[in-house]
């Protein structure tokens, strides 16, 4: 999976979620080649995530060959085909977050999860305040990590994030306001400025 496409964040959220459903009704159709066009549209996007989620390369990688293929063989669950990014998104997590339950269970710290010191985007931080973010990040909850990085990092709405963390959106809008408050503690800004 190394050479990722970059994301396909530039085109609008209804162009997007059009696209996706025309390429899920093409594939359920019985063109599974078309699959692959999710795949490259979605892929870099997801590894960004899985890595900003304290995963190695290898692991994120991992995560998301494993979403991928969950979300093919159970296409046909996918309720909303012009939704399928938060749908992908969402088995994601989950994985990500079975890969994190795995990890306790066998009494690895999560600081431990990414033994590389690979920051949570994808590249090394290019600044000293690039390291401290990466720093402060990777010791914020798996849930609050997810949170922030779900809204600033992918760009999702807070209905989106909800559909994906299954739950309100109030309560994610929570978890990003904590994890915001928890980063300013963490990088030592004062609690007026807004991030």
């Amino acid at each position: 999976m190394s050479g990722l496409p970059p994301a396909s964040g530039s085109a609008g959220a209804a162009d997007s979620g059009a696209e996706d459903a025309r390429l899920v009704a093409r594939v359920l159709a019985g063109n599974d080649r078309a699959y692959e066009g999710l795949v490259r549209r979605h892929q870099g996007a997801l590894f960004r995530h899985a890595r900003g989620m304290g995963m190695d390369r290898d692991t994120a990688e991992d995560m998301v060959q494993e979403a991928l293929v969950k979300a093919y063989t159970g296409l046909a669950r996918c309720r909303d085909a012009a939704a399928f990014r938060a749908w992908v998104f969402r088995i994601l997590r989950n994985c990500c977050l079975d890969h994190f339950k795995n990890i306790r269970r066998l009494d690895v710290p999560l600081e431990d999860a990414s033994p590389d010191g690979a920051d949570g985007f994808g590249s090394a931080p290019s600044t000293e305040l690039g390291h401290e973010l990466d720093d402060a990040l990777g010791r914020l909850s798996p849930m609050l990590r997810e949170a922030f990085l779900l809204k600033h990092e992918a760009g999702y709405s807070y209905d989106e994030m909800a559909e994906i963390a299954e739950t309100s959106p109030s309560a994610v809008k929570m978890r990003v306001h904590r994890a915001r408050e928890e980063l300013r503690d963490l990088l030592g800004e004062p609690r007026a400025r807004a991030m």
